[in-house]
């Protein structure tokens, strides 16, 4: 279930490795654990994604101005410090990351972490799991 999906302006594209940042923010998801020290984002579970808009509009479009949107989504149950920490967590990566990109460019970043309770359909069929949960 947890998957981390990012939206983005292509104009960063040249500027920054995006499959670098994905594969941090897996990473880093895959060592956050809950109270009891279970892993909150189960390792075969955990992908993350990163596509460009291919339209956008970004304030008043008088600058070549760029942004990423950042969207986890994780299993219901989790408490309010575990989320919190969970987006405090992933917040630094993408901190960390974008750090050069902040230092010459216009750009915002927003991360947003959604709890999926009350599903209408929920269907998985994976040969990952069973490869990680031996």
């Amino acid at each position: 279930m947890p998957h981390c999906v990012i939206l983005y302006t292509p104009n960063i594209e040249a500027k920054t490795d995006l499959d670098a940042l994905c594969r941090k923010l897996a990473d880093t998801m895959l060592t956050i654990l809950d109270e009891a020290g279970k892993q909150v984002f189960p390792t075969g579970g955990t992908r993350v994604l990163a596509f460009p808009a291919a339209h956008y509009a970004v304030a008043d479009g008088k600058g070549d101005y760029a942004f990423v949107y950042i969207n986890v989504r994780m299993g219901p149950g989790r408490s309010a410090p575990v989320q919190k920490n969970a987006g405090d967590r992933l917040l630094a990566v993408v901190q960390e990351h974008f750090a050069p990109v902040f230092a010459q460019e216009l750009i915002g970043i927003t991360l947003q972490i959604d709890e999926s309770p009350g599903q209408v359909y929920d269907a998985k069929h994976s040969t990952l799991h069973p490869l990680f949960n031996k």
